[in-house]
């Protein structure tokens, strides 16, 4: 049997996952957006700026509230790439990281072109999206990872020596592979992070948060989700400090009140291990999707990365009605996040309605062409 295979979708199953989807990557934004304001910030300067509590609403940065930053953007391109790998698979050619590869490259073009250029005709619709060409101050592996044709490899990585959180931040969608094997997840995810970040505690940590995406999205429980991610990153050379650090965010759980100071001391000096822990602690410990984003913006690591990563978490776990109706009233590009969700969920749900090696719909292929 096929392991990349989905199953027979019914109705309910349909909607159950289409509403986790589009809580992910809602989920992720309105991190994104609570934690923009403050990132970079120490808890001291964040309690000066907005009074002893912290940040408790979407507050301006980048010139409006709600707005999101380079995570958010290349997490809505890592989906546009995944639907791409699997309307590409028509042509009998079938390698995601590839796919997901142009996908960020096509990212890399809105950093550096004005607006859309409609002379690309293999962009597709994303690409097309004029609020996406916004700088939001991304971290330079990005920029030097993305910055030639050539991709990295796990073999042959870009910046085997950055360990930071980035490439582990735009990695929720692979979660999302519900049909896949997790082990397939794990590996896709660490692939295309290689591409950016080198340093195994880098990829590894983005495969490990992917793959609790994906037992979330699957109907498991966070902490179930955690022990999963640890028994399968436990066969990987190099793991022992992305399981460590989840152990450490499970340990966590059960020390007393959550706090700033305890965020904080999992997220470390703000490598992708340490911030992927921090966010599964606030995920879990979090009374509700609020409390939990809070708790992740709140603190003196990195602001804005602990929130997308803790809003993945908890978007994937409790779908979209979870998530506070009047931070997505403010959310910047949500008709565009809700738009690809929906687009997501279809293509994983009823691809072979769309496209097929015999015929597909034209307005598909014009949206994911299969360049």
């Amino acid at each position: 049997m096929d392991a990349t295979a989905g199953a027979v979708w019914g109705r309910t199953e349909q909607q159950d996952f289409r509403s986790r989807v589009r809580g992910t990557l809602l989920g992720v934004a309105v991190g994104d957006a609570l934690g923009a304001p403050v990132d970079g910030l120490t808890l001291d300067g964040i309690r000066e700026v907005h009074g002893a509590e912290g940040v408790v609403d979407l507050a301006p940065a980048y010139g409006r509230r709600g707005a999101v930053t380079d995570r958010t953007q290349l997490t809505l391109f890592t989906v546009d790439g995944l639907i791409r790998a699997q309307v590409r698979r028509d042509t009998g050619a079938w390698h995601p990281p590839t796919d997901l590869h142009r996908a960020y490259l096509r990212w890399a073009a809105t950093q550096r072109d004005w607006g859309p250029d409609l002379r690309r005709k293999d962009d597709g619709w994303l690409a097309r999206e004029e609020w996406l060409y916004a700088r939001r101050d991304p971290a330079r592996a990005l920029l030097l990872g993305l910055g030639d044709e050539v991709m990295g490899t796990l073999d042959v990585p870009k910046n085997p020596g950055e360990a930071g959180p980035e490439a582990a931040a735009r990695s929720a969608p692979f979660g999302l592979l519900v049909g896949w094997e997790p082990q397939l997840v794990v590996q896709l995810a660490v692939e295309c992070a290689a591409q950016t970040h080198g340093h195994p505690t880098a990829y590894l940590a983005a495969g490990a948060y992917a793959v609790i995406v994906h037992a979330l999205a699957r109907g498991d429980s966070l902490d179930g989700a955690v022990q999963r991610a640890l028994a399968l990153l436990a066969a990987r050379p190099g793991h022992q400090p992305v399981s460590e650090a989840l152990q450490h965010a499970l340990g966590a759980v059960r020390q007393g009140i959550p706090s700033p100071a305890r965020v904080a001391d999992l997220a470390g000096e703000g490598t992708a291990e340490r911030v992927v822990s921090a966010a599964v602690y606030c995920a879990l410990v979090g009374e509700d999707v609020r409390h939990g984003l809070r708790l992740a913006v709140n603190h003196d690591g990195p602001s804005a990365t602990t929130g997308v990563l803790t809003g993945g978490l908890l978007g994937a776990l409790h779908g979209e009605t979870a998530l506070p109706p009047a931070w997505l009233v403010e959310l910047e590009g949500r008709p565009t996040i809700l738009e690809l969700a929906d687009d997501f969920a279809m293509e994983m749900t009823q691809g072979p309605a769309l496209h097929g090696p015999a015929g597909a719909s034209p307005a598909w292929l014009t949206r994911y062409p299969r360049a």
